[in-house]
């Protein structure tokens, strides 16, 4: 009925990238909780293809008022929708008003686009980069839209600085723990060791934590999710003075995305590494650590003549290189129970995730 009337679509519209068959694909989480598969570019890198106008009824005329396609990159805050923030947003007029009277076909391409930011759907916040196309009509406007991935590379040195802490409750406990290093990639492997240097609590067991913390807004208007990602007891039982206890984690399973700092000026993402004791009376006692994590590219880049063309280069070229200032902390923390009166200097997860 609405078809009789001139209401319905009488097009179907389709995007098409180049080279789909031989671009990676990577699974990103939808806003309905669940695993989608998209199309993987970097920055830098051009997005070209294909627009196909398919006509529903074989030789009818369709009347447009002009079709264009745009590449957008958006933040959109969940908690106020209706004010998204296009960061980039690039238009390239495909068709000049007419008519169609058969399936049409219109190439595009968008030359070494910059995308400054990783795609990210969060619990508050989503960063996403996407095609769309309008089909212009007097009535009702047929769009189409197609969500790209984009990864943002980083490159650290290798000889990156250990984190060395010494924790303690006066007379009663008293550790230092270490981490090789205050960066890793999001496949790579937190390896670690905790000295006990004194014992006079009787402690039942501990555990190490990575904690996810999403800041979303500035002054009044902040909004701060904290997620445990992963946790692990590292030890069962009462320790004794001499002891070395081994941290290995393995970051490789886990759905990580890199650090982030102030995106568009809306949006954080840090981790933390959360160190649990437990005690036979169940107070506990914990240290909070602030890592970066980020991105290292899946193979080193080839040479001009070992089969890549310099678009390809562009997947590799645009990585961020880094430089690692030198780490040494040393602090004191005391319980998180308020009913332990020991010294220290010790806060909660929460009142710690929030300082960089």
């Amino acid at each position: 009925m609405a078809m009789l009337f001139g209401f319905g679509q009488s097009a179907e519209v389709q995007i098409r990238l180049k080279n789909e068959d031989d671009r990676k694909m990577v699974k990103a989480r939808g806003e309905d909780g669940n695993m989608h598969d998209h199309f993987l570019y970097y920055d830098g890198e051009s997005v070209t293809g294909t627009v196909h106008v398919n006509l529903k009824k074989a030789n009818q005329r369709f009347e447009h008022q002009g079709i264009r396609i745009e590449f957008i990159g958006q933040i959109e805050v969940y908690y106020d929708r209706g004010n998204q923030q296009d960061f980039i947003l690039i238009t390239r007029e495909l068709a000049r008003p007419g008519e169609l009277t058969q399936n049409a076909q219109f190439p595009f391409e968008f030359n070494n686009v910059e995308k400054p930011y990783e795609s990210y759907t969060g619990t508050n916040v989503k960063l996403r980069y996407f095609l769309r196309v309008t089909v212009i009509r007097r009535l009702t406007d047929i769009t189409k839209e197609l969500d790209l991935v984009v990864h943002a590379l980083s490159s650290y040195p290798d000889n990156d600085n250990s984190i060395k802490m010494e924790v303690g409750i006066e007379d009663c406990l008293h550790i230092e723990f270490e981490y090789n290093k205050n960066k890793y990639h999001l496949h790579d492997v937190i390896v670690g060791k905790i000295y006990f240097l004194l014992v006079r609590i009787k402690i039942k067991y501990m555990e190490i934590a990575i904690l996810k913390t999403e800041v979303v807004g500035s002054g009044p208007n902040t909004f701060k999710e904290s997620e445990t990602v992963a946790k692990f007891e590292i030890m069962d039982g009462a320790p004794v003075r001499g002891e070395s206890i081994p941290i290995r984690l393995f970051l490789a399973g886990y759905e990580l995305a890199p650090s982030m700092r102030d995106v568009g000026k809306k949006f954080s993402v840090k981790y933390f590494l959360n160190l649990v004791l437990v005690d036979e009376e169940d107070r506990r006692y914990f240290k909070q650590q602030e890592v970066t994590l980020w991105r290292k590219a899946d193979r080193e880049p080839n040479r001009i003549g070992d089969g890549e063309t310099p678009e390809d280069l562009n997947v590799i070229s645009g990585t961020q290189k880094f430089q690692t200032p030198a780490v040494s902390v040393v602090e004191h923390p005391k319980p998180e129970s308020p009913r332990n009166d020991l010294k220290s200097g010790s806060s909660s997860p929460e009142e710690n995730s929030d300082t960089s």
